[in-house]
């Protein structure tokens, strides 16, 4: 199959990806690699006058564990294939997953909706090229297919049918998406990101050997419009993601936050033990109490972020880089 991905293409290519008059835009259009994407596909209005009927999403290689979410209304399928090659996943080697989603339903032209689905951008997707999500747009006797893919040189502007694309992006360079005003981070400060006012944010040490680090904050929505906090990361781990413990009958569980934490209007959301936290997987080397990790938090509104973690004790409860209460 053809690799939709073309490095270098970021100074080419505009983040607004698709002429004003595209059908299909991506809402979030910058991306981390090793981290999961939420998918937001628009869609604008009909082909020609002519109602929509179906929207189905190419998943591009290089990008695992899609998963769609359903809408009111809309019928959903997906169709699953194999990969160009293994892909590592916190569930172990995958090698086949979901490559199309498509929503069957019915929108008439003059009206707007949005078809979101989640899924896991691997290293296979390098920071400075593009990542695009074909997009077929079935209508009333009509066809509008959002395919194309820029050459070497060329802009998505100058295309007929853009495919919707998504930059890739460093986790150090990453810049928020919106025009935000984000203060410089220090250890255990707040940092302010638009709407946001990110508090207090520590990791616990871990052992030597460990692979695996738990994350911890407040962030508060001081806006009118609900953000979702996606992703982190650290220079330590290969990944980070938004999990959640609670307790089934005495057992702890422990899962990643399906479509990413929700932080409302006017809501402060305490990231803690034994909650909702961040997890730091595929550790390269011990996270050390005492010590400050620069890192970032991606949102979907906000964009990506940086913070500064502070370190504290293996079990701690509390940012406190000597210590703390332990967690019970």
């Amino acid at each position: 199959m053809t690799f939709p991905l073309r490095a270098g293409l970021a100074a080419a290519l505009s983040l607004v990806a698709a002429p004003a008059l595209a059908h299909a835009v991506l809402a979030v259009t910058q991306a981390n690699p090793n981290q999961t994407y939420r998918g937001v596909v628009q869609i604008g209005h009909g082909c020609d006058g002519r109602a929509t009927k179906s929207v189905t999403v190419t998943i591009p290689e290089g990008v695992i564990a899609a998963k769609p979410m359903p809408k009111a209304g809309w019928a959903l399928a997906t169709a699953k294939g194999a990969y160009a090659r293994p892909y590592p996943s916190y569930h172990g080697t995958v090698t086949e997953g979901v490559k199309t989603i498509t929503w069957t339903g019915a929108l008439p032209d003059d009206q707007y909706d949005e078809f979101v689905f989640q899924a896991r951008l691997t290293d296979a997707v390098a920071p400075g090229g593009t990542v695009y999500f074909p997009v077929r747009q079935e209508c009333d006797g009509a066809v509008a297919d959002w395919r194309e893919v820029p050459a070497a040189g060329q802009s998505s502007r100058d295309l007929t049918s853009p495919a919707p694309g998504v930059r890739i992006v460093a986790a150090a360079a990453a810049a928020p998406v919106a025009a935000a005003a984000v203060t410089a981070p220090a250890a255990s400060a707040t940092v302010r990101a638009g709407d946001l006012a990110i508090t207090a944010p520590w990791i616990r040490a871990t052992p030597g050997g460990a692979k695996v680090a738990g994350g911890y904050l407040e962030i508060t929505n001081t806006g009118k419009e609900p953000d979702r906090l996606l992703a982190a990361s650290i220079p330590l781990a290969a990944r980070g993601e938004v999990h959640q413990m609670s307790m089934d009958k005495g057992v702890a569980k422990m899962a990643p936050v399906e479509g990413g934490l929700v932080i409302k209007p006017g809501e402060t959301v305490a990231l803690k033990p034994g909650g909702y936290h961040l997890m730091f997987l595929d550790l390269k080397g011990p996270a050390k109490a005492g010590d400050t990790l620069d890192g970032t938090l991606t949102f979907e509104r906000a964009g990506t972020v940086p913070v500064r973690f502070a370190v504290g004790a293996i079990g701690a409860s509390a940012p406190e880089a000597g210590g703390g209460h332990h967690h019970h």
